[in-house]
């Protein structure tokens, strides 16, 4: 499999036993990490730019951390520190950038742009999140599943709240190629985008996953692995703030909707989480709750795709 040189916009571009590469190779990097090899100098005098148009905790920490333990270095460059604001193009930042770095992360707020720097950059490209999609935390989370239940193939996951969600878009598409069974219980008004779940219906007719759309929670997480949430109001959204918590507002995982799922459930949340919303105390601190494996573990993914995609 060629990974070097490559970008990651979107796990379309990806088969599935390159994805399921990917996921596997974040569980070696995290067994290697665990077993005292905290720097393992594969990427050693690299550097990684981070380019980051939208705030962030997980994201920009990981990767910082990551690329420090691969023996490389990272810059965060903020949007707004940048001749960007002065009107310098997409295209010439990333051919700027080219000549300086040897990859960059980009945290964008509309797709669009992650895709022009990645036509205009000579170094890979990696998607740190869009309001289309965000194929990192979808990695990071098919490698905590596996870790947790130990196989991909056949595991439940249903997805509880914003049907549109740009998380639920990459869970998928990367569930699609790895033989999940992908249950989205929304209001019917918000669905994913239709070409990334047009691409993940298409890709479960070779690899036996599935998608089904049920509106009620309860029905939806019976019998489920994975219990999974994001916010219902993503960065950006803040003027259809109202609007979307009247959608959403029987669509959080709480108690009731845990047991109705089962003890064999598992709670997972990309974070950050808006307690009390979409999802109470009592389950993100709850024992079915493993949302702070799945933060840790967007380090290690991380690991693993700096270190198969930069040259």
């Amino acid at each position: 499999m060629r990974f070097k040189g490559r970008d990651l916009i979107e796990l379309i571009d990806y088969t599935p036993e390159e994805v399921r590469f990917i996921v596997e190779s974040g569980l070696e990097f995290k067994r290697r990490f665990y077993a005292g090899e905290r720097v393992i100098n594969v990427l050693l005098g690299r550097t990684i730019a981070l380019l980051f148009e939208k705030s962030s905790t997980r994201t920009r920490v990981s990767f910082e951390v990551a690329a420090r333990q691969l023996g490389a270095s990272s810059i965060y460059l903020g949007w707004s520190e940048l001749q960007l604001v002065r009107g310098e193009t997409l295209a010439d930042t990333a051919r700027t950038l080219s000549r300086y770095v040897d990859g960059i992360v980009a945290r964008v707020k509309e797709h669009w742009k992650i895709v022009e720097l990645a036509e205009h950059a000579s170094v890979p490209v990696i998607n740190g999140l869009s309001d289309l999609s965000h194929p990192l935390q979808a990695l990071g989370d098919m490698m905590t599943i596996l870790e947790k239940k130990g196989r991909l193939e056949g595991v439940k996951l249903v997805f509880v709240g914003d049907g549109s969600d740009n998380v639920l878009n990459s869970l998928l598409v990367a569930g699609s190629k790895l033989g999940l069974h992908i249950v989205v219980a929304s209001p019917g008004q918000l669905r994913p985008d239709e070409s990334l779940l047009r691409h993940a219906m298409e890709v479960s007719r070779d690899t036996g996953a599935t998608i089904e759309f049920i509106e009620d929670p309860f029905e939806a997480v019976r019998g489920a692995d994975i219990v999974y949430t994001d916010v219902w109001v993503s960065m950006g959204q803040e003027a259809i703030r109202e609007e979307k918590v009247r959608l959403l507002k029987d669509y959080q995982v709480n108690s009731r909707l845990m047991e109705a799922a089962g003890d064999r459930a598992l709670f997972m949340h990309c974070l950050p989480a808006k307690r009390g919303e979409e999802v109470t105390d009592d389950v993100i601190d709850g024992p079915q709750s493993i949302v702070w494996d799945q933060a840790e573990n967007r380090l290690h993914i991380q690991k693993a795709i700096l270190a198969l995609l930069i040259p």
